[in-house]
């Protein structure tokens, strides 16, 4: 029997995709597990797989077409011996019997082997696979939820008594927002005021929809106040300089950046009221320092997280940074590389900036801006005027999450770990 293969939703707010190109064309035999396409979400490109055998009866959907609705058939797959013929006009009640046909599959550079009983055939979504294999789960014990009775994300999840914790912060941490404009003066109006004028109109991709809704909400909905401190880095930029001499043979180079990750990671261990999220109705305390940083790519940005960032040495978390940061820039981060985490950082003093307010990433509790270090007049210990590089670092708190003298104790220990970086190595 012909069943639609559907546009699956690859991230938790996609809406649509671009179907950018096809891996398999009309009478191919496909197997479980082999890639059909590529499909270009707002965030990322991601590789889509076949769950169960079949013969590719139909391409519905062109390489390249944008905007394709989730829930949309793109393809039709018949079973073997089936002439393809039927695919030309394929019953509606089909659809539902896709998802035993295609799942999404987060593809990462290496994967885990799972941890399952020898011998036995266990059908599984990748995804769960891997995070089955993350949290040493034996998939032979996992009952299936999925079509006929395959293993999916929400059954590995539900596998351990704290799932249903996990779930929730998955939820919250992600949930879908409306990825149109935001409310305002419609386009008519706009370009009415600018109509003797000559432009070029943009057309918003993805990415650019999914942030304008994003930021509309976080400004609309969060009661932001800014707590702003001044670091002095003189002592950091010597212990820097000292730890890259020692580290150059083994090609590792330290950035302020670094410093700065490892700092807000130890702070959230120290204030851990800080190291929270908002859950609509309730506040989630994380125990682990998961930290997101900022990462400006073309049209857009990314915040993946440096997961149990505190219990990370600092070469460790710059290797870690640097490759994120190169897959965030050519959109090669899977959902789960740049979701969650309770805090983040924005860092545009390399770009010359001295100080700015971010807007906080929801359900983030709050965010770190970073300025420039600037050498500047001060007054040194002992009364007389000198010269520092001074840092200055404004953070935007959620007043739902975290009050006031709460977010400046947190503040405080940032500052005093990046002027006496040394206690980050205790």
């Amino acid at each position: 029997m012909a069943v639609e293969v559907l546009m699956p939703a690859l991230s938790p707010t996609m809406e649509e995709g671009t179907l950018a190109k096809w891996l398999v064309k009309p009478g191919d035999v496909v197997k479980s597990g082999q890639i059909l396409c590529e499909i270009e979400t707002d965030k990322a490109t991601m590789e889509f797989e076949a769950v169960d055998e079949g013969i590719i009866g139909r391409l519905l959907v062109a390489e390249g077409t944008a905007g394709v609705k989730v829930n949309t058939p793109i393809a039709v797959i018949v079973e073997e011996g089936e002439s393809t013929d039927s695919a030309r006009a394929p019953a509606k009640s089909a659809a539902p019997a896709a998802a035993a046909v295609a799942q999404v599959a987060v593809v990462v550079a290496q994967k885990a082997p799972v941890a399952m009983a020898t011998g036995a055939r266990v059908f599984a979504s990748p995804l769960a696979r891997r995070i089955a294999a993350e949290k040493g789960l034996d998939l032979t014990k996992v009952q299936g939820s999925g079509p006929h009775g395959r293993i999916v994300r929400a059954d590995v999840e539900a596998a351990k008594p704290v799932a249903a914790v996990q779930t929730t912060s998955a939820a919250a941490a992600s949930a879908p927002v409306k990825a149109g404009m935001p409310s305002g003066m419609s386009a008519e109006t706009v370009m009415k005021i600018y109509a003797d004028r000559d432009y070029v109109e943009v057309p918003l991709d993805g990415m650019r929809r999914v942030i304008a809704a994003r930021l509309t909400e976080a400004k609309q909905t969060i009661p932001h106040f800014y707590l702003r401190r001044s670091v002095r880095l003189d002592a950091l930029l010597g212990f820097r300089e000292q730890m890259n001499k020692g580290l150059q043979p083994r090609g590792i180079k330290l950035s302020v950046n670094d410093f700065i990750i490892k700092a807000c990671a130890f702070a959230l261990q120290a204030v851990p009221d800080c190291n929270a999220v908002w859950a609509g109705d309730r506040i989630l305390k994380l125990k682990p320092s998961d930290v997101a940083v900022a990462v400006a790519i073309e049209g857009g940005l990314f915040t993946p997280v440096l997961r149990d960032a505190d219990k990370k040495s600092l070469s460790a978390l710059s290797a870690e940074m640097k490759d994120l940061a190169g897959r965030a820039k050519t959109k090669k981060l899977a959902p789960h590389e740049y979701q969650g985490g309770s805090f983040a950082i924005s860092n545009l003093g390399m770009m010359g900036v001295e100080n700015f307010d971010a807007v906080i990433n929801p359900p983030h509790g709050s965010i770190l801006a970073v300025g420039a270090g600037i050498k500047q007049p001060v007054v040194l210990a002992d009364g007389t005027l000198g010269v520092a590089n001074v840092m200055s670092m404004t953070l935007s708190v959620d007043h739902r999450v975290i009050d006031g003298a709460l977010g400046a104790q947190f503040l405080k220990v940032v500052v005093e770990c990046l002027e006496n970086p040394i206690v980050m190595l205790a």
